[in-house]
């Protein structure tokens, strides 16, 4: 049914403002990578709601949810799970790790040493996990919501370009302005407790409304025109002068779906250049890597996605 896009996303915003104050630009960004299917990777620093929204999202979304806290000595099979020799019947049974799971919160992913960042690829990239030659299909609405926080780095291992490929949006959650602040504290003193969502009255989404929303943003029309827009704007990356890592092809896909989604949540059932004008930043601020010395000079990735965007040619 035609607008599923649009209820689930008002839906969802009137129930998750209901225990987050602001961060509005966040959250939109966040239901957008619900509705798309893909993976977000949050970025801001502690104390501003990360966590809540997640749980939040998810309690909203009726899915499982699971957290991972990570810490340098995390293994791999602290996530996936693994075969355990049961002495009583002499079999192995699976112990499933948290990845089994509708939404996995991956809190503070930057902590865990590449070996462990690597047993998420598999099963962000294909929805499944294999284990000792056995492969395990996950939920098909499976979502990593991932942390890290951007001022510390002391005992952190920067997430590999192949890891952050996965993530369809990096999205920068901010402080909030003053008057979000005060609202903050007169919810507390109000009695407002994070820890009792159970008693915020949250109303979930109604059964198949997010399945629904998903294949209404499939069936959006893309003219040949804003294909060769979408390329265009990627193919600029890979010869950008302060670039020396560009869009791969999976962000070009990414594009194409994350400004499909942006457009369904604004009511329409077409894509337009300014769609992929707004779905450029988090989709690819993340997968761009900028040369040391233009970095030492100041320029960052969104600046440079701005500065694409004013060069590539608008179709008409």
């Amino acid at each position: 049914m035609a607008g599923d896009v649009h209820k689930f996303v008002s839906h969802a915003r009137t129930e998750m403002g209901k225990v987050v104050v602001g961060q509005e630009e966040a959250i939109h960004q966040m239901l957008a990578v619900q509705v798309c299917g893909g993976h977000a990777l949050l970025e801001g620093v502690p104390g501003i709601a990360k966590t809540l929204a997640v749980k939040v999202l998810a309690q909203i979304c009726g899915l499982e949810f699971q957290r991972v806290q990570c810490t340098p000595d995390l293994m791999p099979a602290d996530i996936l799970g693994a075969n355990v020799f049961n002495m009583a019947t002499s079999t192995f049974t699976l112990r499933r790790g948290p990845v089994f799971t509708g939404l996995l919160l991956v809190d503070e992913v930057n902590r865990v040493p590449p070996r462990t960042q690597s047993a998420l690829l598999e099963s962000m990239e294909e929805r499944q996990v294999t284990l000792d030659g056995t492969c395990y299909p996950l939920s098909p609405f499976f979502t990593v919501f991932a942390t890290q926080n951007p001022v510390e780095f002391e005992g952190t291992y920067p997430l590999p370009e192949a890891q952050l490929d996965r993530f369809l949006f990096k999205i920068r959650v901010p402080y909030p302005l003053a008057e979000k602040e005060v609202e903050i504290l007169e919810r507390y003193q109000q009695g407002f407790n994070p820890r009792q969502l159970e008693t915020m009255g949250l109303a979930p989404i109604e059964p198949g409304l997010l399945a629904a929303a998903r294949q209404e943003v499939a069936t959006l029309k893309v003219e040949p025109g804003i294909f060769r827009y979408i390329v265009a704007v990627a193919q600029r990356t890979r010869d950008w002068p302060a670039l020396s890592l560009g869009a791969s092809p999976r962000a070009t896909v990414a594009l194409m779906l994350a400004a499909k989604t942006l457009a369904a949540m604004d009511g329409r059932d077409y894509l337009i250049p300014d769609d992929v004008k707004a779905a450029a930043p988090p989709v690819l601020r993340h997968r761009l890597v900028v040369k040391p010395e233009a970095d030492l000079e100041g320029v960052t990735s969104d600046r440079v996605i701005a500065e694409i965007l004013d060069a590539v040619e608008v179709p008409k």
